[in-house]
């Protein structure tokens, strides 16, 4: 599909996907407002009109959702919005983890971690911030990726319609580690996964309903990944299915 004049009325109708996509993650600290950010997104569109091939089974809107998310991440992330010293603190916390199951025997806890690391609950805060914000830009290679270092964006958009055999059982097997570590949740962390995945609101409008602060919302969000991280390793080293 390439772009023309007569695209406008494209742009025009997806104008709306670029707000709602704008609006989840309006509480994102960065020095760009939500203006910036919708005319960021709005390039992403334009660019998601202009490569996007039709004869493939990918919806269109799908796509240029990705290609929407993708070019205001990595705008984002060009003025600074997860620093490479929050990429590293990460990395190490995940090193830290790994270090202690060892030497434990068994998954630490939250606070172990922390003493190993010398750190304390603001810290820890601000690294369920940052698994938050990575989330957002792919969840799944949040939960099943080791590295947790930079996101590459053109990464997540290949060609999702030529997955092969291996991969698609892959992809079905995460599926019913996924569900079964989503059973694994508390009532109210089950509920801001179905508030902010299936009716897809916003952080604002999650805080509104759990009568709580959007950074809360934002941290415990970032909580309940590294849980669902955590039931998906012990799923996967048990070999459960």
């Amino acid at each position: 599909m390439g772009y023309q004049s007569t695209d406008n009325e494209l742009v025009v109708k997806y104008i709306p996907l670029v707000k709602r996509i704008v609006a989840r993650i309006e509480s994102v600290e960065s020095d760009m407002d939500k203006d910036d950010l919708f005319s960021i997104g709005v390039i992403g569109l334009i660019d998601a009109i202009k490569k996007y091939d039709g004869t493939k089974s990918v919806p269109f809107e799908a796509y240029a959702t990705l290609r929407i998310k993708g070019t205001i991440i990595d705008e984002m992330r060009k003025s600074g919005r997860v620093s490479r010293d929050r990429i590293n603190k990460l990395n190490r916390y995940y090193s830290a983890k790994e270090k202690l199951e060892q030497s434990l025997m068994r998954n630490p806890d939250e606070h172990e971690i922390c003493r190993e690391l010398g750190i304390g609950e603001k810290e820890l805060y601000k690294l369920h911030e940052t698994v938050h914000y990575l989330s957002s830009v792919s969840f799944e290679s949040t939960l099943f990726s080791s590295e947790g270092g930079d996101m590459q964006f053109m990464d997540l958009i290949k060609d999702e319609t030529a997955i092969n055999p291996e991969e698609d059982y892959v992809r079905s097997e995460r599926r019913v580690f996924l569900i079964k570590a989503i059973e694994s949740l508390s009532e109210r962390e089950r509920a801001i996964l179905n508030l902010y995945y299936v009716e897809e609101l916003t952080l604002k409008e999650i805080a509104y309903a759990m009568e709580i602060s959007i950074p809360r919302v934002s941290q415990i969000h970032g909580k309940i990944i590294l849980k669902l991280r955590q039931e998906l390793e012990n799923y996967a080293y048990d070999g459960k299915g």
